[in-house]
């Protein structure tokens, strides 16, 4: 029986049956891949077109959520009034190139479900004392809504009233009243007449995009099942291939002892044939 070549074995309509689920399969892990490579290039901090639009602060932000990216970097308007006694000192704020203090306070903010207070940015002040109170009655207030800092290292020495990041979780702590998660830097300036306050402005947060590496593993892991189907699919013709290999190759042999031993018996019968006569 002829060797038959690689190629013959993967013409055989089972193998080209096979190879047409392999495609199949490695066209949907392509697509698989590219929607992953998709989501890996996730804008991180990008801000919305409208950031610049004022909006109600209780009609985007609840109380006790995590800031989202679309609420982030927001201006919004808000209304209410300052909680008397609340306000602390934010160490290390540059402000026109000058390090300082932000003056911080608790706002009682009008409309919030639960009577929730968010931290207010009043001003800027190179100093940390004597920037005066902040004013009482109710307000109307507008300013960037942004998410809270991390809590400040420890531990650490500094003046009474002045901390080292704005943490909402240490204000909270502080205060002993709830709190909305972020905080407002107000534009419209609330320091009392004689005050050494300057009014705090912080642009949008720029684009930063970054890429989600998670998902770019994905991405990539899909491309190797793709060439693994492929992979598989050569693997299982080249098994069948030198299967039949060795099925020709002891067929060979075999055919060759049958021969062999006909050859012995018929010099054997003919020896005695002779032998008799």
């Amino acid at each position: 029986m002829p060797s038959s070549s690689m190629m013959a074995t993967a013409r055989q309509p089972k193998w080209i049956a096979l190879l047409i689920l392999a495609l199949v399969l490695a066209s949907v892990f392509v697509v698989l891949s590219a929607w992953q490579f998709d989501q890996s290039r996730t804008e991180r901090g990008q801000t919305p077109a409208d950031t610049e639009t004022p909006v109600e602060l209780t009609a985007i932000y609840e109380p006790g959520r995590a800031m989202t990216t679309a609420q982030a970097d927001r201006i919004v308007t808000l209304t209410g009034r300052f909680e008397e006694g609340t306000q602390v000192m934010i160490a290390d704020r540059l402000f026109n190139g000058e390090n300082g203090y932000w003056a911080v306070a608790a706002f009682a903010v009008d409309g919030a479900p639960g009577g929730e207070v968010i931290p207010v940015v009043r001003g800027w002040s190179e100093t940390y004392d004597d920037v005066g109170e902040p004013p009482s009655g109710q307000l109307s207030l507008q300013g960037r809504l942004l998410p809270t800092e991390a809590p400040g290292p420890g531990p650490r020495e500094m003046p009474a009233g002045v901390l080292p990041t704005l943490s909402v979780a240490e204000l909270i702590n502080l205060w002993d009243t709830d709190s909305y998660s972020g905080f407002v830097v107000d534009f419209t300036g609330t320091a009392a007449e004689g005050s050494p306050l300057e009014t705090v402005w912080v642009g949008p947060q720029p684009e930063d995009s970054e890429i989600n590496w998670l998902n770019l593993f994905y991405a990539l892991e899909w491309i190797v099942f793709a060439a693994f189907a492929f992979y598989l699919w050569w693997r299982m013709v080249k098994d069948a291939h030198l299967r039949q290999l060795e099925e020709e190759r002891l067929d060979r042999e075999w055919e060759e002892q049958w021969r062999a031993e006909q050859l012995r018996k018929r010099r054997l019968a003919e020896r005695t044939t002779d032998d008799d006569q």
